[in-house]
C-alpha cells in the first residue's frame, strides 16, 4: 500500500503545529514516514504528553508517608496497612462519549479498570463523574441515556461495584459532555507491577484481544476541539467487550502470580505506540516491534493502523524468556491472544517492522520524555463583582426548585442501572456522602468520593480548586473515613486561550494548597483539555476523586436518621449566596464570588466529626443547596419530616464551607455540643427530624408531596 505524501494539510490533521513539525524534522533528520508521523502525533498530543499542563502539574503535592507510588505510573498506590495497598486513578473519556455515548462511556470504564489491574490490583470499586448539557438541548437525553447505559453495561458485566459519583447539568456542556471514570483496586504491597522495562533482548509480548481499526487516532481526536465535522470522528471511538476484559483481568493476575512478568502496561490512548514507548523510555531501553506478529481481527491492516489502533482489552508485557511456555499456557486457557511481537534493545531506538519493511525508525526517548512542553501565556481570572441584591423567594419554594432540578433531584434513575453490590463488600451505595467498600477478608473498609463545583472554579479558580478538595475531604469524614489521598481529572477548554490557561493555573494552585493542608496528596490523574465546541468551552471542571480508610468497620458513621433526632450544624454560617445552587436554579443567576475555604477549619471540623462518630446517627456535609438541601435529603431518605428553625434564604441556602449536618438523639446532641465548645468548633442545634411535613421557619409543605417531586424529577428531565 502506497503511503500518502507528508503535506501541510496531513500534518495539521495529525494535530501537529508547524513549529512542532519543525521540531520533529530536527529530531528525525529527514521527512518522516506516514507511520512515524502518526507515532509523533500520538505521543505529542495533549492527551498523552500533557504538554500544556506539565509545568503546573509538577507543583502539586504527590508524596507522603502513605504514598507508595505517585503520578507517572498507570495509577497511584497508597499504603492501607497490613501489607496491602489501594491502587486508584480517575481518567476522562469526554470526546468519545459525546460522539458515541454508549461505547465512549463503556470504554472509559474499561480503560480505567485496566489502569488498576495492570499494576496487580483486583478492582473493588468504580465511580463516575458525569457532566451533561441542559435537558432541553436536543442531544442531552440521548447522551445521558447512552452514557449511563455504557457505564452500567461495562461495569456490571465486568463485575465491579459502582459505588459513587456525581451528575450535573449545565448549558456549557451542551456540545461537550464530560465522562470521568474512577476505579480502585487492592494489591499486596510486595506484589505491585510497574511499566518500567528492564533487560536487553527480553521478549515484548502482546496480550488480550485482537487489534482492529477501531479507535485509530483516538488520542489525537481527544486533544482537539469539536466543530461541524464531529460525525467524521465517529470511527475514532473504541468498541469495548467487558467479558473479554474480565478474562484479561484473571489471566493477568494469574500471570503475575507466576513470576513471569518483568513489566506490564495496558494499551490505552495511542494503543501499541504509547504502551511500547512508555515502557522503553522508563527503562532507558529501545524497542523493536515486528507487526506481522500482532494478532489482527481485520485484514490488510497497515503499520499505521496497528500502531495507532485503540482496540480495547489489550496489554503489552516484557516477559522473562524462560517463562514463555507457562505464560502462553495461561492465556490459551483464558482464550486470549498471546504473541511475542518484539524485544527490548540496548539502542535508544523505536524500530517498527512490517512485511520486511522498516515502517518507523525513531529515537525512542524523543517520543515521550522529550515531547514539547509549553509555558502557555495565562491571565488571572479577575475578581468577581459583588453579588448585589438577591431576589426574594419563599423557603419551601426555594427547596422545591432545587429538588426538582436535574442536578439535585434524586439520582436513582442513574445508579439503579449500576450494580453497586457485586462482590458483596459494598457498605454504602451511591447516593450517599461517599461509597464505602469492605476490604475483603479484613476488618478495614475504604471510602470513595468525587467532587467539584464548576461554578465556583469559574468565578474564582483558586478558591474553587480548594473547595473541590475540601468537599471530597468532608464527604470522606462524613462516613467516618480518614482521608488518605486524591486523584484529579482536570477538564478545561482550550489552553491556548490565556483566560482558560489562567483557570487551569489558578485551580491547580488551589488544589495544591488544599491537598497539603488536608494531607491528601495527588497520586494519579488525567488532564483533558480542548473541551470546546465551535469555540465555546465548558465550565472549568477539575474533578477530585478521593479515597479514605476506616481502620475498623466500627468507625463507620451511620446513615439512618431516627424519628425525634436533633439536627446539629457543625461549622459557622455566614449565609454566602454567591455562585449558589439556589440562585443558579431559581433565577439563572451565576454571579458573585465563590465561598471562601478555610482549610484550618476544614481539617479541625472533619477531625471533630470523626472523633465524635459514636454520638452521631447520620451525617452529611453541606455543599450545593446548603443547610436546606442537606437536611431535606437526610430526612427524605429516612422517610421522616423535618423542622428547621431558620426561615431566611441566606441561612437555609448559603453555601459556606467546612460545615456538616448531623442527626443525633437529644442526649447525644448535648454531649456533642459540649465537646464542640471544648475544642473551639462552632456547633448549634438547628432543628429536628420527625413528623410528616417539612417546615422552614413558618413555611411548610407535606414531605410526601416534596418526596414525590424529588424522586420523579430526573426521569422527567431525561426521558
Amino acid at each position: 500500500m502506497t503511503e500518502p505524501d507528508i503535506t501541510p494539510d496531513l500534518i495539521a490533521k495529525h494535530g501537529l503545529k508547524p513549529d512542532e513539525y519543525q521540531r520533529l524534522l530536527q529530531i528525525v533528520g529527514r521527512v518522516p514516514t506516514f507511520t512515524e508521523l502518526g507515532i509523533f502525533s500520538a505521543m505529542w498530543n495533549e492527551h498523552c504528553s500533557y504538554k500544556s499542563s506539565k509545568k503546573w502539574l509538577r507543583t502539586l503535592p504527590t508524596t507522603g508517608p502513605q504514598v507508595i507510588c505517585g503520578p507517572g505510573e498507570n495509577a497511584g498506590v497508597v499504603d492501607i496497612g497490613d501489607g496491602q495497598a489501594v491502587i486508584f486513578k480517575m481518567e476522562s473519556h469526554n470526546h468519545p462519549s459525546y460522539i458515541e455515548p454508549y461505547q465512549g462511556a463503556a470504554t472509559g470504564v474499561g480503560g480505567i479498570l485496566r489502569d488498576v489491574f495492570t499494576m496487580g490490583a483486583r478492582p473493588i470499586a468504580a465511580m463516575n463523574a458525569l457532566s451533561f448539557g441542559l435537558p432541553s438541548h436536543p442531544r442531552t437525553a440521548h447522551i445521558v441515556k447512552g452514557v449511563v447505559e455504557g457505564v452500567g453495561g461495562y461495569g456490571n458485566a465486568f463485575g465491579v461495584p459502582t459505588v459513587g459519583g456525581e451528575v450535573r447539568f449545565h448549558r456549557s456542556y451542551n456540545g461537550n459532555c464530560l465522562v470521568n471514570a474512577f476505579a480502585a483496586g487492592i494489591a499486596n504491597t510486595d506484589k505491585i507491577f510497574y511499566s518500567v522495562a528492564s533487560g536487553v533482548g527480553m521478549p515484548v509480548v502482546y496480550l488480550g484481544a485482537k487489534t482492529g481499526r477501531d479507535g485509530v487516532g483516538g488520542a489525537t481526536m481527544a486533544s482537539a476541539e469539536f466543530d461541524d465535522t464531529i460525525e467524521e470522528k465517529r470511527p475514532t471511538v473504541q468498541v469495548g467487550d467487558p467479558f473479554t476484559e474480565k478474562r484479561l483481568l484473571e489471566a493477568c493476575l494469574e500471570l503475575m502470580a507466576s513470576g513471569a512478568v518483568i513489566s506490564i502496561q495496558d494499551m490505552g490512548a495511542a494503543g501499541l505506540t504509547c504502551s511500547a514507548v512508555e515502557m522503553g523510555d522508563k527503562g532507558g531501553l529501545g524497542i523493536r516491534l515486528q507487526l506481522d506478529a500482532v494478532p489482527q481481527r481485520e485484514t490488510n491492516m497497515t503499520a499505521y493502523e496497528m500502531m495507532l489502533s485503540e482496540s480495547q482489552e489489550r496489554m503489552l508485557m516484557v516477559l522473562k524468556p524462560e517463562m514463555e511456555a507457562a505464560a502462553r499456557a495461561i492465556f490459551v486457557k483464558w482464550d486470549l491472544d498471546f504473541a511475542i511481537v518484539g524485544e527490548t534493545i540496548a539502542e535508544d531506538r523505536f524500530l517498527i517492522l512490517h512485511g520486511n519493511e522498516v515502517k518507523a525508525d525513531l529515537v525512542l526517548s524523543q517520543l515521550s520524555s522529550s515531547a514539547p512542553e509549553y509555558d502557555r501565556p495565562w491571565v488571572e481570572t479577575p475578581p468577581a463583582a459583588p453579588l448585589g441584591d438577591v431576589p426574594a423567594i419563599g423557603a419551601i419554594e426555594g427547596l422545591s426548585v432545587l429538588i426538582t432540578a436535574p442536578s439535585y433531584a434524586h439520582k436513582a434513575w442513574v445508579w439503579e442501572q449500576y450494580d453497586s453490590q457485586v462482590g458483596a463488600d459494598t457498605l454504602r451505595r451511591p447516593g450517599m456522602s461517599a461509597g464505602v467498600v469492605r476490604v475483603h477478608g479484613s476488618g478495614k473498609a475504604l471510602a470513595f468520593t468525587s467532587d467539584v463545583t464548576p461554578r465556583y472554579v469559574k468565578a474564582n479558580p483558586f478558591e474553587g480548586g480548594k473547595q473541590a478538595v475540601a468537599e471530597a475531604y468532608r464527604n470522606l469524614c462524613a462516613v467516618g473515613a480518614k482521608p488518605l489521598a486524591t486523584t484529579d481529572n482536570l477538564n478545561f477548554g482550550n489552553p491556548e486561550k490565556p483566560e482558560i490557561m489562567g483557570q487551569l493555573v489558578g485551580s491547580l494552585r488551589g488544589i495544591g494548597a488544599a491537598c497539603v493542608a488536608l494531607d491528601m496528596p495527588i497520586v494519579s490523574g488525567n488532564v483533558s483539555l480542548y473541551n470546546e465546541t465551535d469555540g465555546t468551552g465548558i465550565l472549568p471542571t477539575p474533578t477530585i476523586g478521593a479515597v479514605g480508610i476506616l481502620a475498623s468497620l466500627d468507625e463507620l458513621i451511620g446513615t439512618q436518621v431516627k424519628d425525634g433526632d436533633v439536627a446539629v450544624l457543625i461549622g459557622a454560617t455566614a449565609g454566602h449566596l454567591g455562585q449558589s445552587a439556589l440562585l443558579a436554579e431559581a433565577f439563572g443567576i451565576e454571579a458573585g464570588d465563590a465561598p471562601p475555604v478555610d482549610l484550618v477549619a476544614e481539617r479541625l471540623h472533619g477531625a471533630f466529626v470523626r472523633a465524635n462518630r459514636r454520638l452521631i446517627h447520620a451525617c452529611s456535609d453541606l455543599s450545593d443547596g446548603g443547610l436546606a438541601l442537606a437536611a431535606f435529603e437526610m430526612a427524605e431518605g429516612a422517610g421522616l419530616g423535618l423542622v428547621l428553625t431558620a426561615g431566611d434564604t441566606p441561612t437555609l441556602f448559603g453555601e459556606d464551607q467546612a460545615r456538616y449536618l448531623v442527626a443525633c438523639s437529644a442526649g447525644q446532641a448535648g454531649k456533642l455540643l459540649a465537646h464542640a465548645a471544648e475544642v473551639g468548633v462552632p456547633a448549634a442545634r438547628v432543628g429536628k427530624f420527625g413528623g410528616s411535613v417539612v417546615r422552614f421557619g413558618a413555611d411548610e409543605a407535606p414531605m410526601k408531596a416534596l418526596s414525590a417531586s424529588y424522586r420523579g424529577a430526573f426521569a422527567r428531565a431525561v426521558e
